[in-house]
């Protein structure tokens, strides 16, 4: 048997709960740590506490902070083999300086300069970009080239081989967010390279996803099986503003379908079978009209904010902060969430939900009704 050094550390201690302290369990302990061996009596707190305790603290990122950084980067950094991306992770302060926005979230702002092609990989991480200015790239994902632009939500299910171009004579910065946290806990992750440069480098107003799938309620008959993650790789700004708008205006003329008064919301589904886009991420976008303050909300499993436009209020735990266009903040798992806005705010939100649902322990409480 191969001899290691015992990482493990068991402690006596005079607190209530625990054995009384002898030189026999002094001895019993080390014999313990010896064959990597742990009592749950002196863990039992940490292991299973009354409610969840995230190691994730709530946090606020500034675009104005982020956009300065890329850019600079963008100067001193190429993209190509080995890089992959030039981009930029937000780092949980709780967790400990890994690359992690939350325990099972990624969160990175990438930056592309003009005429640029980031290289052509894939990866069993599931993905997503989101646009919250500028326009000029296209992600390229098995020869599909799929315009970016403000407000568009592009989601990449892994193990797809996609790359991007920069046609235009400007920067382009997005989001990226993936469950990178969540496949590297498990042990799952597997990366290929694939070409240096993207395949093609047209550039259509509507991809060949688009195309077949971009039309609400109509379903190709030679495409009728469910697939694990969407096929559609853009949802388009247009339309999800003009599904919040007539949310707000249906409100305004007495109908119950809002989330709660002045706040209207959307989710992106997978259109083979009306659930998530992707099998370990949800992402939603939420429009909060002038005047209106969100009810507290407490959820298991972590999210992340950003705001698309407006400002506002946002108060996680024990951190409150004002923010606006660009903004991204953590949500922890289960700490309270509210929001305020005089102006009025849009949201757009990712979440490890999809998780937790399938292991049966997702669970919310918000204003004394639990879930």
């Amino acid at each position: 048997m191969t001899q290691v050094t015992s990482p493990v550390s068991v402690k006596v201690t005079d607190a209530t709960d625990q054995p009384e302290r002898t030189p026999e369990l002094e001895a019993l302990y080390r014999s313990f740590e010896k064959q990597l061996l742990v009592p749950l009596w002196t863990e039992i707190g940490a292991l299973m506490p009354p409610q969840p305790s995230s190691g994730a603290l709530p946090y606020l990122w500034r675009w104005k902070e982020l956009l300065p950084a890329a850019a600079q980067a963008g100067e001193l950094v190429p993209v190509g083999r080995g890089g992959e991306r030039r981009a930029i992770a937000l780092a949980n302060p709780g967790l400990g300086g890994r690359p992690f926005a939350t325990p099972t979230l990624w969160a990175a702002i990438q930056y592309l300069n003009p005429n640029e092609d980031a290289p052509v990989h894939r990866h069993t991480q599931n993905a997503f970009r989101f646009v919250v200015e500028g326009e000029g790239v296209w992600t390229v994902v098995n020869g599909d080239p799929v315009a970016m632009r403000r407000g568009d939500f592009l989601p990449q299910a892994g193990w797809n081989w996609h790359g991007h171009h920069n046609r235009s004579d400007r920067a382009m910065a997005w989001i990226d967010g993936l469950d990178i946290p969540f496949q590297h806990y498990i042990e799952a992750t597997f990366f290929e390279f694939g070409p240096d440069e993207v395949e093609t480098r047209d550039a259509p107003e509507r991809s060949r996803s688009e195309r077949l799938w971009a039309h609400p309620g109509l379903r190709p008959l030679t495409h009728l099986e469910p697939t694990p993650a969407t096929p559609l790789l853009a949802y388009r700004w247009e339309y999800t503003d003009h599904a919040l708008t007539e949310q707000l205006a249906l409100e305004a003329e007495g109908c119950a379908v809002t989330v709660e008064p002045g706040h209207a919301a959307v989710r992106y589904t997978n259109p083979t079978t009306g659930g998530d886009v992707m099998a370990t991420l949800r992402t939603e976008f939420h429009r909060l009209a002038p005047y209106t303050e969100t009810a507290v909300r407490k959820e298991v499993g972590s999210s992340v904010f950003q705001v698309f436009d407006g400002s506002g209020r946002v108060t996680v735990g024990a951190s409150s902060w004002t923010v606006e266009r660009g903004d991204l903040f953590v949500v922890p798992s289960w700490q309270p969430l509210s929001v305020a806005t005089e102006a009025g705010m849009d949201l757009f939100r990712f979440t490890d939900a999809p998780i937790f649902e399938r292991l049966d322990l997702h669970r919310t409480h918000q204003e004394g009704i639990q879930a």
